[in-house]
């Protein structure tokens, strides 16, 4: 299992839960919207501080986005 892809799909899962765009939660961020695909894709190294900012930017736990929610959570969602 890759972190980086368990993170990318609690973000993605989270996100659409929220019905908001990568552009919006961009936004809230204050990052640019690439890199938030990135993430979700697992192709970024978050740091802690931006595992923080996305929990707060969703209004979810921290923890919530590192949890294995299933077995195809090595696959990222597209």
């Amino acid at each position: 299992m890759d972190i980086r892809h368990t993170f990318g799909n609690n973000l993605k899962h989270y996100r659409t839960q929220a019905n908001m765009s990568q552009a919006a939660l961009a936004v809230k961020m204050g990052i640019d919207r690439a890199h938030v695909s990135a993430m979700e894709r697992g192709q970024q190294n978050v740091t802690i501080v931006t595992l923080w900012h996305v929990a707060q930017a969703l209004d979810v736990e921290p923890s919530a986005l590192l949890e294995n929610r299933g077995k195809n959570q090595n696959v990222v969602d597209r």
